[in-house]
Parts: structure tokens; C-alpha cells; sequence
């Protein structure tokens, strides 16, 4: 039962239930972080969001977010190859998946701007976790084969190591933004740089080419998509980048309508 259960979630979906759970416990927790900042940014309660304890738990949702995300490429990667999809045709559909999510980054960099920076509030969006998402799946590809998984886990402990590094630095060039390197004087929200964020994704990879080598799951959790929760997390996984872009405006207009925000 359970075999035939995994046969038709995976033939019918191609996904690994247990990933996109995962990703659905980040959104929630997302939710929840992005609730109590807009309370904060209206005066509802008065918390610190950038640093301290708030700012390690957005970071663990991040963290969360990008190495699942890493972990799924290796499994996409892998049944494309038993596809025969020729590399060249794998690459670019990469660079276009990350693309389109880069360019959904720009488009939060436009609204956080019109919302925050236009109106004098704090730091607007420049380089957020749908940027470092977009940039990590489109540089991902080299590290994506099973036999440079110990490629990604080295590369990856050295550009955290250097964002650890670039973090104490600061500089009055803007465009070392990306780089992890902060601008004099300026304040940014959801601020999540290559450096060292490309790295957590180079982990999820290797992560990922360890739980499902050559796109196979090495432990068998198929019995636990029957779990009515577990079923909810993994539906919330699978479009998460949908609730993303829609939860903000959603929370920021109810607290509108009951009288809490105001524009």
C-alpha cells in the first residue's frame, strides 16, 4: 500500500512529499514573522525585527527555505538526466527558473520601495530571499552532478565563512550590497546576500545529493503523507512561492480593514 502510495505521488506529482512539507512548516513560520513585524512597523508592539533574537528567527526560516530548495534542484537535476534531457536543455531551464524568480525579487524591490522608503519608513527591500533564491538556482547547476557533492560542501563552508566576514564590513559603494557587504548608512529589511546565502544552497545540495542520490530517496517516508497535517504542510510547500508573494498584501490590508494599520 504504502509503495503504491509513493509509485502514484511521485509519478503524478514528481515531488517528495517530505521537501515540500518542509518548506510549508517555513511559510508558516513565515507568516507568523511578517505578522509581528507589520504589528511592530505600525506601533502595535514595540520589538527589535533586525537584530537579536527576531532577526536569527527570520534567519532560520531563510535557512530553511534555501536548503530545501537546494535539495530539491539535486532531485530535479537527476530526473532530468533519466530523461535524457541533454545538459545544455537542464542549464538553461535553470536560468530561466531562476530567473523568473529573481524578477519577482526586483518586483518586491519596487513595492517595499513605493511602501517603505517613498512614504520615509525604514529600508526597502534590495536584495531579499527571492533574490539570493533566484541568483542560487541559476549558479547551481555545476555543483547539481553526484560525484561534485563534496565540491558543493567545501565551496559552500567557504562562502559562508567569507559572509561571516563580508557582514563586519562596510562600505559607501552600493553595489556591494549583493556581496554581503553593507552600505554606509543604510537600513534594509529581509537583506539576504550572495554572501553567504549562495553557500547555504551549495549545503542543501549536498544535503540533498545525500537523502535522494541520483534523484532516489534513501529513506522511505512515504507512509507519512497520510497525515492529514503533514498532507496540509506539503500543499502549503508546493505553492509557497504564490503565498509569498500574496501573504504580505493580505495581512497588511486586514490589518487595515480592523482599524490596526493605517497607510
Amino acid at each position: 500500500m504504502q509503495l503504491a502510495l509513493r509509485q502514484k505521488f511521485t509519478l503524478n506529482v514528481s515531488r517528495y512529499w517530505e521537501l515540500d512539507a518542509v518548506r510549508g512548516m517555513a511559510i508558516i513560520l513565515m507568516v507568523f514573522y511578517h505578522l509581528t513585524w507589520d504589528l511592530d512597523f505600525f506601533g502595535v508592539v514595540q520589538l527589535n525585527m533586525i537584530s537579536g533574537p527576531w532577526n536569527w528567527f527570520a534567519h532560520g526560516i531563510a535557512t530553511m527555505f534555501i536548503s530545501v530548495m537546494g535539495a530539491s534542484l539535486v532531485v530535479s537535476y537527476h530526473r532530468l538526466n533519466q530523461r535524457q534531457v541533454v545538459g545544455q536543455t537542464i542549464f538553461f531551464k535553470y536560468l530561466r527558473r531562476g530567473g523568473k524568480i529573481f524578477g519577482w525579487g526586483l518586483l518586491i524591490t519596487v513595492a517595499t520601495y513605493l511602501f517603505l522608503d517613498f512614504r520615509g519608513g525604514r529600508g526597502f527591500v534590495i536584495f531579499g530571499i527571492l533574490h539570493v533564491i533566484g541568483f542560487s538556482i541559476m549558479a547551481a547547476y555545476p555543483f547539481l552532478p553526484y560525484r561534485r557533492r563534496w565540491l558543493s560542501l567545501i565551496i559552500g563552508l567557504m562562502l559562508i565563512g567569507m559572509g561571516v566576514y563580508f557582514e563586519q564590513l562596510i562600505s559607501s559603494a552600493p553595489w556591494l550590497i549583493p556581496l554581503g557587504i553593507k552600505q554606509t548608512n543604510r537600513l534594509m529589511v529581509d537583506y539576504y546576500p550572495i554572501l553567504p546565502w549562495y553557500g547555504v544552497a551549495l549545503l542543501g545540495i549536498y544535503l540533498g545529493s545525500w537523502l535522494y542520490p541520483n534523484g532516489e530517496a534513501r529513506f522511505n517516508l512515504a507512509g507519512g503523507f497520510n497525515v492529514p497535517p503533514l498532507r496540509v504542510l506539503t500543499f502549503l510547500g508546493q505553492h509557497s512561492l504564490l503565498i509569498y508573494l500574496i501573504h504580505q498584501p493580505i495581512l497588511l490590508g486586514l490589518l487595515i480593514i480592523l482599524g490596526i494599520g493605517a497607510i
